[in-house]
């Protein structure tokens, strides 16, 4: 079984602080629900270590570009993994990661979507190896995301219930 939690530390990763948000903004729901066996993750968006808004923002393609996309759901991984830690007490309770739905902030007519979400899926594999850490996932492009994020995602793992 990989030791989730010594990956982090033997790769230096640091998991950001909770998300602060912009004066003015609630959000009526949790980050992180948990049903029996199931973590069901609210869609996150890309934070800077402190937990305020990450950039760059705006659309993939059009100001923001494919690998800094790449770094902001790499963020996003980080975000979700800090915020599944803090609802669970460890990460290695997490048995399975099921599937991610990644929404990419993108200008028309863009397509390389699945590149962008491969730095939450490369961030993911390389926590949690293959086995536990390899998910479906659907990468689809949008018009726009809350506080101009370049990217949001949302996702569902299995959780060890002891």
């Amino acid at each position: 079984m990989i030791d989730a939690e010594q990956r982090l530390i033997d790769r230096n990763i640091i998991l950001p602080e909770p998300l602060k948000l912009p004066v003015g903004m609630v959000l009526p729901f949790p980050w992180i629900n948990v049903r029996g066996d199931r973590a069901f993750i609210s869609g996150h968006g890309p934070q800077e270590s402190d937990g305020s808004p990450a950039g760059p923002f705006g659309a993939v393609g059009e100001n923001v570009s494919v690998e800094e996309g790449y770094a902001s759901a790499r963020k996003v991984g980080l975000s979700i993994l800090g915020s599944l830690k803090r609802e669970l007490g460890s990460l290695n309770r997490i048995m399975g990661w099921c599937r991610v739905h990644g929404m990419i902030n993108c200008k028309p007519g863009f397509s390389d979507t699945p590149s962008v979400l491969n730095g939450f899926t490369d961030l993911i594999i390389d926590v949690f190896g293959e086995e536990i850490g390899r998910h479906s996932r659907t990468a689809v492009g949008v018009a726009g995301l809350p506080i101009n994020f370049p990217i949001e995602i949302e996702a569902e793992v299995i959780v060890s219930t002891v």
